[in-house]
């Protein structure tokens, strides 16, 4: 059977009893990057942490608590933003895919709205993503569309473009950081939505950040080389591979979409330039001895630059948490570090996201609660995001909707992990987009902490997981007679997972571009 903790109306009540016993109203900063994986984040302890060196992201995790079992209900961009002003899954708020606008005539109570009716002042900066005008912010100055790594574009306030010289992960610190200075109403408290750009595609570095790691070789995963076998056409059919979709973009031999905009900046294009050019030799003469060698190069060139751009993150995070401690706001502030979703790390041979698959699958969350006495704790409590919207309402006193579909975390922050039988003992995932250069399949699925059931419906096909035994998903195990009753179960939590959330039978054979709210 599976078990649900706090649902709905119950929800409610209990938030609403919560509320009346503690009165503090928190400050809010949420801190949520694009495409950042958990594995380079050096406070998560996996291999590539060392080279990213995330100092400041981990003084989070080091006064707050970090939570290893972090999941997306829908792992892509605008979606995942979607679920947070909501709390609810893409079949529930409308937003299944990036293409197309939130729809505010859908979503009534929004996450931020709630907080601006209720006293708080409000922010966002950064990434956006969901094309329409966003609403309950007293402050809003976001990037158009996925925004440029240099000279970004940014919309003020619902008003005109303006168009800012420098790298967007210092300009989008900066415009952070003189809100704070210069906007923030002292009398009230604060939501800060500080949304990054970096780490997503295409991974264009700081040029200040070009020779990290120079003369280093980063460690690829075992299963870079993986040949699918077991999990067949899901797998075999998508282009997210970094040995052969990785394009001249990419690899920052073609100046092209965000890259071409360094031009405009002389002194940084010229640092740029010569830093490529000496780097690209041996793509560009081909002097690759076999194709496994030229995978080898994309491999180093994609890790290199992501994790450039990941210092570059760090540092601006670390400019934001100074400023909160010096202005004596750090005692009054809860702070939330997450991203909108995981990301391959060459994992599979990938990069990207999308597969239930846990490195797109699970993403970071690390949070700080003043006072609390559990600091530089790990939860393994299964958490989503669905659950950050009622957790940020709860912090600010604030009911929570019934409708939300999430569950505040403040529990686990205060008491540390709990049993299941106390929590969740399952998840319910979906991802819709198909039209995409990436050819992922649609699928959907449950995972619990040992097991995951993934059916690619679309292609008739069911892959199951023992991800204690196999925990890189390599060996699917759903035609295996001895995990019968092992199926027979997840099937069952399926069910009632996909009955919980009000899932419609008609979202499975109906385009994804035709979709619509369930409401």
């Amino acid at each position: 059977m599976t078990k649900y903790f706090f649902s709905g109306a119950l929800l409610s009540c209990i938030a609403f009893a919560a509320n009346a016993q503690d009165a503090k109203r928190y400050n809010i900063l949420y801190i949520m990057s694009d495409d950042h994986s958990f594995q380079t984040i050096s406070a998560y302890n996996h291999i590539l942490g060392k080279y990213a060196q995330t100092k400041n992201i981990d003084r989070i995790a080091k006064d707050g608590v970090l939570f290893e079992r972090a999941y997306v209900a829908n792992s892509i961009c605008s979606p995942a933003r979607a679920t947070l002003l909501t709390g609810q899954h893409s079949h529930m708020n409308g937003k299944y895919t990036n293409r197309g606008g939130f729809d505010y005539n859908v979503n009534k109570n929004t996450l931020p709205e709630l907080l601006q009716q209720n006293g708080y002042q409000t922010a966002i900066i950064g990434k956006w993503h969901l094309t329409t005008t966003p609403k309950g912010f007293d402050y809003s100055d976001v990037l158009i569309g996925q925004g440029l790594y240099y000279n970004p574009v940014f919309i003020k306030n619902g008003g005109k473009k303006h168009t800012v010289k420098g790298y967007n992960t210092d300009i989008t610190g900066d415009i952070a950081l003189n809100w704070f200075k210069e906007q923030r109403k002292t009398e009230k408290p604060f939501a800060m939505f500080l949304h990054f750009k970096a780490a997503h595609r295409s991974f264009s570095p700081a040029t200040r950040h070009l020779n990290l790691f120079n003369d280093c070789e980063i460690p690829m995963p075992e299963n870079y080389f993986d040949n699918y076998s077991t999990r067949g056409k899901p797998l075999e059919i998508s282009k997210m591979s970094v040995a052969r979709d990785f394009t001249r973009r990419d690899l920052k031999v073609d100046f092209t979409y965000d890259n071409i905009q360094i031009k405009k900046l002389p002194e940084e294009y010229k640092i740029w330039t010569e830093h490529y050019k000496k780097e690209n030799a041996p793509y560009i003469n081909k002097t690759f001895a076999s194709k496994k060698d030229a995978a080898k190069f994309n491999y180093q060139r994609y890790m290199k630059d992501y994790l450039r751009v990941i210092r570059a993150l760090d540092e601006n995070i670390g400019r934001v948490l100074d400023y909160l401690e010096q202005a004596n706001l750090a005692d009054d502030t809860v702070i939330i570090y997450t991203s909108d979703q995981g990301f391959y790390m060459g994992e599979h041979g990938w990069f990207d996201k999308r597969y239930m698959f846990e490195e797109s699958y699970r993403t970071p969350l690390l949070i700080r609660v003043p006072g609390n006495k559990n600091k530089g704790v790990k939860n393994h409590n299964l958490v989503q995001n669905i659950d950050y919207a009622p957790t940020i309402l709860d912090f600010a006193n604030i009911k929570i909707p019934a409708e939300m579909q999430g569950v505040s975390l403040k529990k686990l922050l205060d008491k540390g992990e709990v049993a299941e039988d106390q929590w969740r003992d399952s998840l319910y995932y979906h991802y819709y987009e198909t039209q995409t250069a990436h050819k992922t399949p649609r699928h959907d699925g449950v995972s619990t902490k040992r097991w995951k059931l993934i059916n690619f419906y679309e292609l008739k096909e069911w892959q199951l997981f023992d991800l204690k035994n196999d925990p890189s998903e390599m060996n699917n195990i759903y035609n295996d007679p001895q995990y019968a009753t092992v199926i027979k179960e997840l099937k069952g939590k399926y069910a009632q997972l996909k009955k919980h959330y009000h899932v419609p039978e008609e979202i499975y054979s109906i385009h994804a571009g035709k979709l619509k709210s369930y409401k």
